[in-house]
């Protein structure tokens, strides 16, 4: 009865929040910080980690204050990961970040994905369906999406809390690169919505 109930649950996680898991991920092009165009389908036959951001999130400055986004940059980086990450807070919005300061920013919290995207117009993130910050999504080499939802399982944590939590992403990529199926594909995302 357990397993039936989590898979009715898991089922309606993967189409009530943002793009189907096991369906291909959508494909787009949108500037990173240095205004150079960055296309999903050029990173095919790679692991692809796509994260939402807004420095403005408390939420998502207590993953990069604890050090745990930038870790898990590193981590996957080193394992050939492409990681996206991507603001998608619209451009008229008063927590928009030009690509200078988003840069910025990026750099004192000590990140490192492959690339900061600047989606200013917030096409990426509504053609992903993208509805909080952070907003975790990761894709197969074969360009599936494999696992959408929340970075962790602990929404309300501390910073020195965070480094318990449950990672859902490097859970994911940890199955997925040996060969196993992702047994976690898809949660509810939270944190702060995306300013659309």
């Amino acid at each position: 009865m357990k397993r039936i109930l989590l898979a009715l649950v898991l089922a309606a996680a993967t189409t009530a929040w943002g793009q189907k898991v096991g369906q291909p991920a959508p494909d787009f092009t949108a500037p990173d910080t240095q205004g150079k165009p960055v296309k999903l389908s050029e990173y095919k036959g790679k692991y692809v980690v796509l994260e939402w951001v807004n420095p403005e999130c408390p939420y998502v400055r207590r993953h990069y204050n604890s050090g745990n986004m930038p870790s898990l940059q590193k981590e996957f980086g080193a394992k050939d990961v492409v990681w996206l990450t991507v603001n998608s807070t619209n451009q008229s919005s008063s927590e928009f970040k030009t690509p200078q300061e988003m840069s910025k920013w990026m750099s004192e919290k000590g990140a490192s994905p492959k690339a900061t995207l600047i989606d200013k117009d917030s096409n990426v993130g509504k053609l992903y369906d993208a509805r909080t910050t952070p907003h975790m999504y990761v894709i197969d080499p074969q360009g599936r999406l494999i696992y959408a939802g929340a970075i962790d399982d602990k929404r309300w944590a501390t910073e020195a809390g965070t480094k318990s939590a449950n990672n859902h992403v490097r859970a994911a990529l940890g199955e997925a690169m040996t060969g196993k199926p992702v047994s976690v594909s898809a949660t509810s995302p939270y944190g702060c919505t995306v300013k659309y």
